[in-house]
């Protein structure tokens, strides 16, 4: 069936944090209107999402068949594998700046252009990869700006271990965490050959541990979009 469409729209924000200007893709759903309030689905790797994660369009049927809340979907797209490298890793010298800018900048931002609801339970960060892993750390960082979040195969070291350890604010969070089976032999983008799977089974009893709202699943499949893509149709179902 063809649904009707929304738009993707291209803004730039300038960020001071960054020094730099962010590109914004921002899908507005077809029946957009300022009349609405909207929840925040905000991307990182989003360009990814937007065309191998193809959200935009199962958005479009979730709204269509009314099986989510209406929602903005922001995608913030890397410039290029070190840029990604520098603000998604834990170790990366952007994370913070990053992290600050999405808290700091872009949900003001958002929020002030497009009727938004102005609470933390309505936003969400969505990643793969390293892009989960940033999206974690904002979230625990910020639990009152950022309310819920979608991890697909994070990368987890023992930082990201301690930071999640150390969080008191567990009953404001609502975590969907999913991670494939075969995920023992990771190809990183510096080259080396990782273990996914077994850190993230810490991180997961890590978190169950706690007052999370908690969603844990792991799907038979590796490292790819191949796995990632199908899992966005109930990941958005079960947040929105």
């Amino acid at each position: 069936m063809d649904y009707p469409k929304g738009t993707i729209k291209e803004l730039t924000l300038f960020s001071k944090e960054l020094g730099e200007e962010i590109l914004l893709l921002i899908y507005l759903p077809a029946n957009f209107s300022p009349l609405y309030k909207y929840s925040l689905l905000i991307a990182q790797d989003g360009r990814d999402y937007f065309q191998l994660g193809r959200i935009g369009r199962l958005a479009d049927e979730l709204l269509y068949n009314r099986e989510i809340e209406n929602i903005i979907i922001v995608g913030v797209p890397y410039k290029n594998v070190d840029d990604r490298r520098r603000k998604y890793h834990p170790d990366g010298d952007m994370n913070q700046p990053y992290i600050r800018f999405l808290a700091h900048e872009l949900v003001p931002y958002l929020d002030q252009t497009f009727p938004t609801y102005h609470m933390g339970s309505t936003r969400a960060m969505i990643g793969d990869s390293l892009g989960a892993t940033v999206s974690l750390l904002t979230a625990i960082q910020y639990p009152h700006t950022f309310g819920k979040i979608l991890l697909q195969s994070p990368y987890v070291d023992n930082h990201v271990l301690d930071i999640v350890k150390g969080f008191t604010e567990a009953q404001l969070l609502e975590i969907y965490h999913v991670i494939g089976n075969q995920e023992t032999t990771v190809h990183t983008t510096d080259g080396k050959i990782s273990d996914f799977l077994t850190p993230n089974r810490i991180l997961s009893s890590v978190i169950s541990e706690k007052q999370f709202t908690y969603f844990y699943e792991e799907f038979n499949g590796n490292h790819t979009w191949t796995y990632w893509q199908p899992d966005l149709r109930r990941a958005l179902k079960m947040l929105f």
